[in-house]
């Protein structure tokens, strides 16, 4: 543990290439980790299910409520908004000024609020981040939805798989094993650390491997 003078409170090394600077572990109904406050990935976050939990807005002194992400096989970027038709059905939307600097291949969704409009379409695709719809009725309401793949340095050094074969080591494991029928010994953390999982299993202080520590 540092000082309260220091920037960081715990600081975890790993040099292993399937090892965590830092491990924690949640039986039963326990959390493996709990910040209360803001939190900073420098680098991708992996993760099997992810979601806000807040206080209710109905009856925030005894519910939550929660929602699920949304997620996608690209590093997608969603963008929407409500434009307003001129005397001649058309509308230019406007886009933030990085918005073609940071997205690329993109897709649009419109829809007419209060009547329908069969002659919506994209008149003029984006360009200097901006684009035109028409086809609409004179005053009418069109809800529109532009997603974009993120191009920015590293989204473009980073690329997910989609798919991906597990290492040989982990074959035959999995990260969630009881969805499976499989015993917990068949878990990822078992084929990465099985002295270390033994440990936990025993309920011995777990040692931290040579060159390792925190500090």
């Amino acid at each position: 543990m540092y000082s309260a003078g220091d920037t960081y409170g715990v600081v975890g090394t790993s040099s292993a290439f399937t090892g965590a600077s830092v491990y924690g572990t949640g039986p039963g109904l326990a959390v493996a980790g709990y910040f209360a406050g803001a939190v900073d990935v420098v680098g991708t976050l992996f993760k099997s299910a992810g979601s806000f939990k807040i206080d209710h807005p109905l009856d925030p002194a005894n519910k939550y409520l929660l929602h699920s992400f949304v997620e996608s096989p690209d590093t997608k970027n969603v963008y929407d908004g409500v434009a307003v038709m001129d005397a001649n059905g058309e509308a230019w939307v406007d886009l933030p000024e990085w918005f073609e600097t940071l997205n690329s291949d993109f897709r649009y969704q419109l829809t007419a609020i209060g009547a329908s409009a069969p002659g919506l379409y994209i008149a003029e695709e984006i360009s200097g981040n901006r684009f035109k719809i028409a086809g609409g009725k004179p005053g009418g309401k069109v809800s529109w939805q532009v997603t974009g793949i993120r191009q920015d340095a590293f989204a473009k050094a980073h690329r997910l798989p989609v798919e991906e074969e597990k290492p040989e080591a982990e074959k035959g494991f999995y990260l969630h094993p009881e969805l499976f029928g499989q015993p917990k010994e068949k878990g990822i953390d078992w084929a990465r650390h099985p002295q270390l999982m033994r440990q936990l299993e025993s309920g011995a202080k777990p040692q931290a491997p040579p060159g390792g520590g925190v500090r």
